[in-house]
């Protein structure tokens, strides 16, 4: 009793945490509405981040397991109205185009497959590592930054709050992984943890630099506006 009770809670922690942070995308598209631009901005964390939520989903399905299902529609619905709102105000739809037929052919080929492989096993290894793949590469889209800030030794290009979040969803995910022992949940969290660790310990060894009164060097921060997924 007491172990359904930790799972459902930790279920629970782990859906509200993750949905809060897909929600961020609302403000960043409340920009793109309010400019009526998306500018020079890239679609493609909102393209990337809806083709992950939907190979989770598809994940969810296939394992039966409510709360990966759950999260990941909401996810998939919410990754698709920020990529509509981009491609309404993007100023390169061709390109936006391109990438949502590229994902589109993932998407169809992994349904596909799926449909015709007669083994449940072998449909949640196949797609369970295509999950474990998406989310590393996702995961591992920062480390270009961290070389920018070990350069500068100037953490004013991360996004403190996101990197927060981001080290906390994964460590429920992680430890909701472990509870049903589920690998493939456990591998790609317990890396993005770790990479989330190690952006956070660099505001510790560079502290944030401080503006001086008589008009000293000031920074424009690189903000990511890619939602961690």
């Amino acid at each position: 009793m007491d172990a359904i009770l930790s799972k459902n809670s930790l279920a629970t922690l782990a859906t509200v945490a993750t949905v809060l942070q897909f929600l961020t995308g609302t403000v960043i598209c409340n920009r793109y509405i309010r400019k009526k631009s998306t500018g020079d901005t890239s679609a493609f964390p909102f393209i990337s981040g809806f083709l992950s939520c939907f190979m989770w989903l598809k994940y969810g399905v296939l394992t039966e397991e409510s709360t990966v299902m759950l999260v990941n529609f909401i996810g998939s619905a919410l990754f698709f109205c920020y990529t509509v709102v981009f491609f309404i105000f993007s100023v390169n739809k061709r390109e936006v185009i391109r990438q949502m037929m590229l994902i589109s052919c993932i998407i169809l080929s992994a349904t596909i497959y799926t449909s015709l492989e007669t083994s449940s096993e072998k449909s949640i290894r196949v797609i369970g590592l295509l999950c474990c793949c998406l989310a590393v590469l996702f995961f591992a889209s920062p480390l270009t930054k961290l070389a920018h800030v070990i350069r500068t030794q100037n953490t004013d290009s991360l996004p403190f709050p996101i990197i927060v979040a981001s080290f906390f969803v994964c460590l429920l995910w992680t430890a909701y992984g472990v509870l049903i022992s589920d690998r493939f949940i456990q591998i790609p969290n317990l890396l993005g943890g770790i990479l989330a660790g190690i952006q956070l310990t660099l505001y510790v060894i560079y502290p944030k630099q401080k503006t001086s009164s008589s008009g000293g060097p000031r920074y424009s921060p690189l903000v990511s506006e890619s939602p961690i997924l």
